[in-house]
């Protein structure tokens, strides 16, 4: 099941995992459950931006339907697989913790600190399926080469202040929101934004050597950040805003790397 070859010379397929807000492409068309070894795969559309062609798997369903801690990452990693897919682009609603990261603000993490807890977060877990064990090197979450284009469109897209090309992502475990001393906590370990969806997501698929890199929106602050009571329709309002430049982000850096294959 997990190959031993390097994808660095295969021609590059792109998948997008939308998150909350997120739910589907226009345009494309939805393919058959795909059947994996860790269950079933719905939702997985397949169609073109910018002239390429693309995958699309809403991570929470077609209608938010499945919380963070009941996403099935392993079985959606390996679907992607499955179908060819080299890279993968993230997409990934938070809560902004540092000062720069506000309400509206997107972010390119390069780091992840993973409080989230009983979820099946790797292929190589000795059963029948795998029976190895391997250690990935995790050191680097995310794809040098992904962030880096994405940093690109941004610079050409945003201003300075909209957009940050760093940021330690914490995963907490949800589907709660964190509480003011969990904040305070996540905040001391240094982490820069907080989400739900992250972990084991990045994790699995660097360990069937797919790329993968997240661009968060910032739809909130933090717990305890910010002294103003949280309002719903105020963050569904910011995240729809930002998902429409997102969207423009990532087929803009999906055009740009099928350009240099």
């Amino acid at each position: 099941m997990i190959s031993e070859a390097s994808v660095s010379h295969k021609p590059k397929v792109f998948a997008i995992i939308g998150g909350s807000g997120l739910y589907e492409m226009p345009g494309f068309s939805q393919l058959d459950a795909i059947e994996t070894p860790y269950g079933f795969v719905h939702g997985i559309s397949r169609g073109t931006l910018n002239s390429v062609d693309v995958f699309f798997l809403p991570r929470h369903g077609n209608h938010h339907q499945i919380p963070p801690h009941k996403v099935n990452y392993r079985a959606n990693i390996w679907a992607l697989s499955f179908l060819g897919v080299t890279d993968i682009v993230a997409v990934n609603a938070v809560g902004g913790i540092h000062s720069e990261m506000g309400p509206g603000h997107l972010c390119i993490p390069d780091q992840v600190i993973d409080y989230s807890w009983g979820r099946e977060h790797t292929f190589f877990d000795g059963s029948e399926l795998c029976d190895k064990v391997s250690y990935i090197d995790f050191s680097e979450p995310f794809t040098l080469e992904l962030r880096a284009v994405l940093q690109q469109q941004c610079e050409s897209t945003l201003a300075p202040n909209q957009f940050s090309s760093w940021g330690t992502y914490a995963c907490t475990q949800g589907p709660r929101l964190e509480s003011a001393a969990e904040i305070c906590r996540i905040r001391r370990d240094g982490a820069d934004i907080v989400g739900m969806t992250l972990m084991p997501e990045a994790a699995l698929a660097r360990e069937l050597e797919l790329g993968y890199a997240s661009i968060c929106a910032v739809v909130n602050w933090a717990a305890g950040i910010d002294p103003q009571e949280l309002v719903m329709a105020e963050v569904l309002a910011t995240l729809e805003e930002a998902l429409s430049t997102v969207n423009l982000l990532i087929a803009g850096a999906i055009k740009s790397l099928s350009l240099h294959k």
